[in-house]
Formats: C-alpha cells, structure tokens, sequence
C-alpha cells in the first residue's frame, strides 16, 4: 500500500514536467503526507483542454455516497478490481488523475523490529503516481478528494509489503489522462509495478511515525551506531 509520501519538488519543475500551469498558492515542501492531508493531483480542465494541478483530500468519497465515509479514509485502490468495485468504477473511466510525489515510506517489519525505509527513484527524480479523484456535494461543504492506485510489488517492494503504488513514467501518464480513453483493456496494462532497478531504500528514524512531524529529518538515513542499514538489490 501507500500511506506516506514526499512531495519536495520545486512547483516550476513539476509544472514542467506533467504539463500544468503553476497554481498561485503558497507551495511548502513536504516530508510527511498522511491520509486525509491534501495533495497534489494533476488532472485534466473542465474542458479537457489543459491540465490542472489541484490539492484534493486524501481519501476518496464517492460522488454518490450520501455522506463522506467514516472510518479509515479510503486512500487506495487495487489495480485488480478498480475497474469492477462499486466506489472507484465511475472515476476509473472518467476521472483520473496523477498523484505527484518524490519518495514514499514503508516500514519493514521483523520478529523484533518494525522499522521505517523511505523509498525513491535512484536518480531522485519525482514521479507521478496512478490516481483517481471524485467531487462531493450531498453536504453544505463540497469536497473534492483523491485516491492512490496499487499494484503487485517488484522485488524491492516484496521486503515491505505485497503491493506498491502504481507509478507511471510521463508516456504512460499521458495516456492515463486521456479523457478518450475509458476502457478497461486499455487502461489496466498501464497499472503494473515500476521496475525495481530504478528504486532504492534506505531506513530512517521513526520520527515519520508521527503524522504531525513533516520536517526534513524525516528523509535522513538513520544510523544506530554501527552501520547505516540500507535497502539496495
């Protein structure tokens, strides 16, 4: 699963990058992104003619549920049954979107241990991930919200968890966007795991544990005297 992520790109780079133009508000890097926290997804205008970048809920709410979910907040989708399951098979036709992101966390787990690794491209470049987005307004407050698409892991993310978030290289989230495309045989060969030579992990301190820290020592490798224990098949 995902359930913690960076977002520390410049905007100008990322609006270079996926095709939007720079929103107006004020942009914080971030250490620390949790469920219900906003982020930022790139999704196509009203009228399919630009591309937006919009900060969206974490967490869906289905645009036909007659109050926002409660409980855990629906942060992801599995690729196996997204374009089958109720909650996400309006939005996977047509509302999808990119989830911007330069690492995620895992934790690896142990008899004894459980301990955090902060995930990321080799090159530490940003990465879009496969998302989709919903609009709300059986209430007094609208509310626009966002979910993460996984899938299988590759052989890095089988240390931590089976399954990974579906990451898409910038021709695959071109075709992901597309509004003329809506069938399920075109779109879920896009979901499969990113290649695991291109990622690697390293732990870090559980300070990212805790959803209220989003400083940069979340991301530091963390060391416990003898050796900095590092992830890198």
């Amino acid at each position: 699963m995902c359930g913690r992520y960076t977002l520390r790109t410049e905007l100008k780079l990322l609006a270079e990058l996926y095709g939007f133009q720079p929103i107006s508000l004020p942009w914080t890097p971030r250490y620390n992104i949790a469920p219900t926290q906003l982020v930022a997804a790139v999704r196509l205008s009203a009228d399919a003619s630009s591309r937006e970048l919009d900060m969206l809920r974490w967490g869906l709410a289905p645009s036909w549920a007659k109050e926002i979910p409660k409980g855990r907040p629906m942060i992801n989708a599995r690729a196996d049954t997204v374009a089958e399951k109720p909650t996400f098979r309006a939005a996977f036709k047509r509302r999808r979107c990119l989830i911007l992101a330069d690492g995620f966390y895992e934790w690896h787990q142990d008899e004894e241990t459980k301990e955090p690794y902060y995930i990321r491209m080799r090159d530490e470049r940003p990465f879009a991930m496969a998302g989709l987005w919903e609009h709300w307004d059986k209430g007094p407050q609208p509310l626009e919200s966002a979910t993460i698409i996984t899938t299988a892991p590759n052989e890095l993310m089988a240390k931590f968890h089976h399954r990974m978030p579906v990451i898409l290289d910038p021709d695959l989230a071109d075709v992901w966007l597309d509004p003329g495309i809506e069938e399920p045989e075109e779109l879920l060969p896009l979901l499969k795991p990113y290649p695991e030579e291109q990622m690697e992990a390293y732990v870090v301190s559980a300070r990212v544990n805790h959803v209220k820290d989003d400083s940069p020592q979340c991301i530091e490798p963390w060391k416990d005297g003898k050796a900095e224990r590092t992830f890198d098949w």
